[in-house]
């Protein structure tokens, strides 16, 4: 029976700091959610944990780029609507001026609402705009795109990927210009252009074939808007689908298994409860050397 080294209580003191240490662990993991809450519970699981969260959190934005896109989309198409209208009342009015009914006067109050549609047409295509982008005046026309400037130029890009791959990450919305000039129609055009004006019974029957023509032109823009909506909104779909498989993922690298933490904590603490109780055995040992001595 020693008194200068309690080696018994030692033992004891140690084994209660280890449960002590599991029990803080099970109750850190069930009080966060997480088995894995710092890289020494799982450094190769943190690291994956966090590269799939970005990727969660990219996608989730990537999801909204593209719905404020078919926003900006369905502006355009919206403008191009009431456009549509402007070219079908200037083609009416080309069909009245070409026939013979009419005299010159007449036919120049004919050509007075049809160069009055055709402002308007241009004043819808330079004022459509979304967010401070103007859709249908040509700035998004061209074929090519520079966002290397605090203003990008060209055709816009939609990026909704988490990464920078022109395959998988983006893709972009050309919209052609739709101003009166544009298409060929009213006294913004060319001089030559068939669509110039109405103001006589030829000019007029010329202009039917260039409304004519503007309507396909406007169409093919609407139609190639339709289709881009389409195509982002597939993309919206097979995001939330990546998006959701992810967080899954993530989920059960990281998440806790509550059910079998619980088990654990219950076991930590009842080693808890016994360490504490045989510690306090273990230092009253020495005293029972007293008996001895005295």
């Amino acid at each position: 029976m020693y008194i200068n080294n309690n080696s018994m209580s030692r033992n004891v003191a140690n084994t209660l700091t280890s449960h002590y240490g599991n029990l803080a662990t099970s109750t850190e993991r069930l009080s966060t959610g997480l088995r894995v809450n710092s890289a020494a519970d799982d450094a190769a699981g943190l690291a994956i944990r966090e590269l799939m969260r970005s990727d969660v959190t990219a996608l989730q934005q990537g999801i909204r780029n593209a719905n404020d896109a078919i926003s900006l989309i369905q502006t355009a198409d919206g403008a191009l609507g009431i456009i549509d209208e402007k070219l079908i009342r200037m083609k009416e009015l080309a069909e009245q001026a070409a026939t013979g009914t009419y005299d010159s006067t007449q036919r120049l109050m004919i050509e007075s609402e049809y160069q009055q549609m055709a402002s308007e047409i241009t004043r819808i295509a330079n004022a459509t705009d979304f967010n401070g982008i103007h859709l249908l005046n040509g700035n998004l026309s061209s074929d090519t795109h520079d966002g290397s400037d605090l203003t990008s130029t060209g055709k816009m890009k939609i990026h909704f990927g988490s990464a920078n791959d022109s395959a998988e990450d983006y893709y972009y919305i050309q919209i052609g210009t739709c101003t009166a000039s544009a298409l060929g129609v009213g006294n913004q055009a060319a001089e030559d252009s068939a669509g110039y004006t109405v103001s006589t019974q030829e000019q007029a029957q010329e202009a039917l074939v260039a409304l004519t023509n503007a309507i396909v032109s406007k169409d093919k823009i609407r139609a190639n808007l339709g289709a881009m909506q389409n195509r982002l909104e597939n993309t919206i779909s097979n995001l939330t689908t990546q998006s959701e498989n992810l967080q899954a993922a993530e989920s059960r690298i990281s998440d806790v298994d509550v059910a079998s933490e619980m088990t654990n904590f219950v076991r930590n603490q009842i080693l808890t409860q016994s360490a504490v109780a045989m510690l306090s055995q273990a230092n009253s040992m020495p005293q029972m050397a007293m008996r001895l001595i005295g």
